[in-house]
């Protein structure tokens, strides 16, 4: 079958992004027993996961142009079955550099879906913010069961276990996603919506000024919740628990619950303007995350809980303001930069965690930067223009 100018069910992308941040993911709750068999401590091992990070970033604006020449669809079928055979690679490794080597596969095909997924799932513009939330609960439900089911899995086996049955199931969700694609629908527009997509809405460029600082400072923001939390809850609970199982329950429990924020965000910026929601988000991820370096056990469970809504709920509203100023012919190659942008400032995570930990720093002191970097998206919606289009 030919599967250019394909179009698929939002349910479809949708498990594509748990699939994305799943997988991702993984190795973040596998560090430290991977760690322990290649003799190396966890401020050690994490810097192998680097490079992954990196190309989930950097090879976001190749997957869009590859995207743009050849179809949408093609690339999300080959994020499936790519991402599930790296996975599936990375089990094989032997030494560190090899780990690193499948963590990097994993990142060059993980970025396809956020410039080309995210692009199939704006084509549509209908309860966008809506739509958009729940894409984003999903992806957040990725996060929230890679280190439930990871714990889960390094508890009856290993940690290579953790990447080979996931990258199966990825491969299998491929081969389901490539039979659920559909011929594109003759879009019934009229010359004003027509005349509309091709043009940029006035402002544009300061709307995009504020999303880069919102995007890269949430991304490193973003990053680090994901990534260190699993850990830091092993550190930090050990008035609740000592078990490596139930600290990864109680840190999906934190990503699950928080996810379902981006719904209410998404509601909430189909009805509202994005400038005093997104100021709202910044005040409340400023507070928050500083608070979570200062207290333990169950006052931490909170306190994360509420940070990370925060963090969680900025997301659908980006996305949708960037519908509203950029015409769809364009979204593609914004998408790209935007989360070139945002993944490689995740990806710097690990190496200022590892050089802070070296150095003496513990991983509250990693909250404290986060904090500091939440006032760059209290700043982006200072800048964000007031009047904005509507869909």
């Amino acid at each position: 079958m030919t599967i250019k100018n394909k179009h698929v069910a939002d349910i479809y992308l949708n498990i594509s992004h748990f699939i994305d941040h799943f997988i991702m993911l993984i190795f973040a709750k596998a560090a430290y027993d991977a760690g322990r068999e290649f003799g190396l401590g966890y401020e050690e091992i994490i810097v192998f996961g680097v490079l992954g990070f990196i190309l989930f970033g950097a090879a976001a604006p190749i997957a869009s142009i590859l995207a743009n020449k050849y179809s949408r669809s093609v690339m999300m079928v080959i994020f499936h079955f790519g991402i599930g055979i790296s996975a599936i690679i990375c089990s094989f490794a032997s030494t560190p550099w090899e780990l690193s080597i499948g963590l990097g596969l994993i990142g060059v095909f993980a970025a396809i879906f956020h410039p080309v997924g995210i692009a199939m799932l704006l084509k549509n513009s209908k309860k966008l913010g809506y739509r958009l939330g729940i894409n984003g609960v999903f992806g957040n439900m990725g996060v929230a069961a890679a280190p439930l089911i990871t714990g889960f899995l390094l508890l009856i086996s290993d940690w290579k276990l953790s990447f080979i049955l996931p990258g199966i199931a990825c491969i299998l969700y491929g081969v389901i996603f490539l039979l659920a694609l559909r011929d594109e629908p003759k879009a019934v527009q009229t010359e004003k919506t027509n005349e509309r997509d091709d043009v940029f809405a006035p402002q544009w460029r300061r709307a995009l000024l504020a999303l880069a600082l919102t995007t890269t400072s949430g991304g490193f923001i973003f990053g680090a919740m994901t990534f260190i939390i699993p850990r830091y809850f092993e550190l930090q609970l050990t008035g609740i628990t000592s078990s490596v199982a139930v600290t990864g329950l109680i840190a999906s429990m934190v990503y699950a619950i928080a996810g379902f924020t981006q719904i209410g965000a998404g509601l909430l910026i189909d009805r509202f303007p994005a400038k005093p929601i997104l100021f709202v988000i910044g005040v409340g991820q400023v507070i928050f995350i500083f608070l979570a370096s200062t207290v333990s056990d169950l006052q931490l469970f909170f306190v994360t809980l509420v940070a990370t809504s925060f963090v969680f709920g900025q997301i659908p509203i980006i996305d949708t303001i960037m519908s509203r100023y950029i015409p769809d012919k364009a979204r593609g190659n914004v998408l790209s930069v935007k989360f070139a942008l945002n993944l490689g400032a995740g990806a710097s995570v690990l190496p200022i965690s590892s050089l802070m930990l070296k150095n003496g720093y513990d991983l509250s002191s990693l909250f404290t930067v986060m904090s500091f970097m939440a006032m760059f998206v209290v700043l982006a919606s200072l800048i964000l223009p007031s009047g904005q289009r509507t869909q």
